[in-house]
Parts: structure tokens; C-alpha cells; sequence
């Protein structure tokens, strides 16, 4: 079984953030982070699961994603991203991570397991770790998605 560990930080939300992923297979282990200069809590959540998934080079592995967001161990769990995707997206938020999760899911079919953050979990805290300092490095890159989405919604 591989494990992806997961969490998003962002400093303001929006503002500065990141995420941190953590990846685990047998006696593997890979850690990934990236920051940016404006974006969401959420949008960094959902994208730690995605580069976690990215990450993976072999299919027919069981994939388990850990991870303190009730936005995304919801929508997933509960189903509501299909009902999401059925409606367009209409109204919702992170619709470009949306839509780049759903191959990803019905490729690797991960299950999820919610975790309470900052509560002792050694792999939830590292990737805690990774997402804020992500979001505190220097000369961060533009989160393309939000910027775009933010623009759109002042236009009209």
C-alpha cells in the first residue's frame, strides 16, 4: 500500500501558501512542497493530494490519501465532486484542481482517512512543516488557477 500524507497552509487565506506532501511505500519515502504568492488554504489541500497522486509511477497499488482537510476528504468521501461535475461546477470554488483531481481519482482510486491536525500525527505534522515553510519562502510563483479565477470574478 502507498500512503500520501497531505496538508495546505496559507498566510492570510488567501496569501502566501503551500503544501506539503509526504509519500510512503515500504521503506520509501519522498517529500514534496511548493509555495505561492496568493492562494487559499483549500486550494493548497486539495493540490498537496494531487502532486501527491502526480507523484506515483505505478498503477494497481492501493493508495491511501491522510489528510486534515474536511473540504477534501468530504467532497471526495461524500461524493459531492460528481454531483459538482454533473452541474459544471456552477458556483464552486477550485474548479481547475477540481478537474485535475477527477482523472487522478478514477485512475488510482484512493481511499481517504480525515486525520484532526496539529494533534500529534508525525506524518500530518512533517507535511505541516513542508506547507508552511513552502508559503514563507522568497519569490514565490503566481498559483496561475486562483489568480485567473480572482481576475474572472472581478470583470463581471
Amino acid at each position: 500500500m502507498i500512503t500520501i500524507y497531505t496538508d495546505g497552509a496559507a498566510k492570510g487565506n488567501p496569501g502566501n501558501g503551500g503544501y506539503g506532501t509526504v509519500l510512503l511505500f515500504r521503506d520509501l519515502r519522498k517529500e514534496l512542497s511548493e509555495g505561492f504568492r496568493l492562494t487559499t488554504n483549500n486550494r493548497m489541500e486539495l493540490l498537496a493530494v494531487i502532486k501527491g497522486l502526480e507523484a506515483l509511477k505505478a498503477e494497481g497499488i492501493p493508495v491511501t490519501i491522510v489528510s486534515d482537510s474536511k473540504y477534501v476528504v468530504d467532497a471526495v468521501q461524500k461524493g459531492w465532486i460528481w454531483n459538482w461535475q454533473k452541474k459544471g461546477f456552477k458556483d464552486k470554488k477550485n474548479v481547475d484542481l477540481w478537474k485535475r483531481y477527477i482523472p487522478l481519482h478514477l485512475k488510482y482510486k484512493p481511499t481517504f482517512r480525515w486525520v484532526k491536525g496539529h494533534a500529534g500525527n508525525r506524518e500530518n505534522e512533517r507535511c505541516d512543516q513542508l506547507a508552511v515553510a513552502a508559503a514563507e519562502s522568497s519569490s514565490l510563483p503566481a498559483d496561475v488557477g486562483y489568480e485567473q479565477a480572482q481576475s474572472n470574478n472581478r470583470m463581471f
